[in-house]
């Protein structure tokens, strides 16, 4: 895999700034030598709101989860300080809130997968997954996402501590 910023840059994404947390809990946490798991986050966008199915559409709603890995990847960055030192995705959660007629939950999460995917790869950016539709999420974004990384050894120790 090449330089992950190099493939970043590739595809003219821009990592945005951390998001705020929005509660008391800590957005990427260490759990053993390699392993980090990172508390959801939505796409932070005002202009992507409500269910979907009924105040968004399923394209809508894909660009939300792109915009929730990137919020997750800035987290990722501020915790460990270079992407590069991730060997893998190990497992996406998301959550959908939906109209109760819409069940395309997999294909609304396939727009944060597939961004995972153009940028690590298939090997790293390719993980476990879940996709849960639910009545609302905070703040009435339409799509929350959490991940769970494994990072290289003999990387880890650099930052996490």
């Amino acid at each position: 895999m090449a330089d992950v910023y190099e493939r970043i840059k590739e595809l003219n994404i821009q990592l945005p700034s951390p998001p705020a947390a929005g509660g008391i809990y800590t957005p990427v946490l260490d759990f053993s030598e390699t392993l980090l798991y990172c508390s959801g986050c939505g796409p932070g966008d005002a202009s992507l709101l409500g269910k979907v199915g009924q105040d968004i559409t399923l394209e809508e709603a894909q660009k939300a989860a792109q915009k929730c890995i990137l919020n997750l990847l800035a987290n990722l960055e501020a915790k460990i300080k270079d992407l590069n030192k991730i060997k893998r995705f190990v497992k996406i959660l998301a959550f959908v809130a939906s109209d109760d007629t819409f069940t395309q939950q997999p294909q609304v999460v396939n727009g944060g997968s597939q961004l995972l995917v153009d940028i690590f790869g298939d090997t790293i950016g390719k993980p476990a997954r879940s996709a849960i539709g639910v009545n609302v999420l905070p703040g009435n974004i339409p799509v929350e996402i959490e991940l769970l990384v494994e990072l290289k050894k003999g990387t880890e120790k650099e930052t996490i501590g």
